[in-house]
């Protein structure tokens, strides 16, 4: 029996973290390079909300502070050990918006592997068997630590429901749709986890009925949920992954792996998850498809567009 009560586990504490569509997008800054305050205007986030943004990151284990300028006093922002650990989930990310969303396609540039030298697109493989995996190939249960109610994040800051906010929200709409916002990610957990009917839905995340039906709303609009009439009952709705929201397990899959390697509960983890092609515990890893390596974070660069510079540093 996993526990229904107690402490936020490994996939609460990820969601709270990258729930958050600004501490996402600094993550992704961070990663690309940008180390002072002044480096991260370049986002729509208002002074304070930077401020209060930083200081969670480094509070969070994400960032270290370090003064750079005594008179006056100014620090940078140099990234741990274990934000260097999200580039899977920028990568994911990366990849799901230049194949799935309209305008992205051709808007974000391409990914090198310095392995090999060649554009590439990252595959999700198991780390076991080294098979390339799709989300129908995996099975999760919970496990010590797992339960709904210990996995859905207990913070305070709201965040806005609706993914269309392209000029407030950065260069990836549709992932923080899905992922910039604690309840929305919960959502699409749940969705990958089986649930299919909106009762459940909010039983399950005990989660206000109007937010789950914005959210659902929003992600039959962009095409990763789809309704459907439930097959006995045709007073019951339900909702099912479409090809595109499957498409965004490597997210998921990236996000719950660095959350169980990072906040991981000594009970043990909140869901076991079995690649059930080779009957192995699921660890996931991203390959290239060009030459089959392994990807590692300084093998992957980001092709800088004209006038541009962009590299996703090791």
């Amino acid at each position: 029996m996993t526990g229904g009560s107690g402490p936020v586990n490994a996939v609460g504490r990820m969601l709270g973290l990258l729930g958050d569509e600004w501490t996402l997008l600094l993550v992704r800054e961070t990663l690309l390079g940008a180390r002072r305050f002044t480096d991260f205007r370049t986002l729509p986030i208002s002074t304070a909300v930077l401020t209060n943004r930083l200081r969670s990151m480094v509070d969070d284990g994400l960032l270290d502070r370090q003064v750079y300028q005594q008179q006056p006093l100014r620090a940078g922002y140099v990234p741990t050990d274990r934000c260097w650990a999200l580039w899977p989930v920028l990568v994911s990310i990366w990849h799901w918006e230049r194949t799935w969303v309209p305008g992205h396609t051709s808007s974000l540039p391409a990914m090198a592997h310095r392995g090999c030298g060649r554009e590439f697109s990252p595959v999700l493989r198991c780390a076991s068997c080294r098979r390339a995996v799709e989300s129908t190939d995996v099975d999760g249960r919970w496990g010590p630590s797992g339960g709904w109610q210990r996995s859905v994040p207990r913070g305070a800051t709201r965040r806005r429901a609706r993914g269309d906010g392209t000029a407030q929200a950065g260069l990836f709409p549709e992932t923080m749709a899905i992922f910039g916002n604690r309840w929305a990610s919960a959502i699409i957990g749940a969705a990958f986890l089986g649930t299919r009917r909106f009762s459940d839905f909010q039983g399950r995340l005990r989660a206000p009925a109007a937010m789950v039906a914005e959210h659902l709303r929003v992600f039959c609009d962009i095409g990763v949920l789809q309704g459907a009439a439930h097959p006995q009952r045709a007073d019951w709705s339900e909702y099912h992954l479409t090809p595109k929201g499957r498409a965004f397990f490597p997210v998921v899959a990236s996000s719950i792996h660095w959350a169980e390697e990072w906040f991981g509960a000594p009970e043990g983890p909140a869901l076991i998850l079995t690649h059930t092609v080779c009957g192995q515990r699921f660890v996931p890893e991203l390959a290239c498809d060009q030459c089959e390596e392994t990807l590692t974070a300084d093998a992957v660069r980001i092709l800088p567009r004209a006038g541009e510079q962009a590299v996703i540093r090791g």
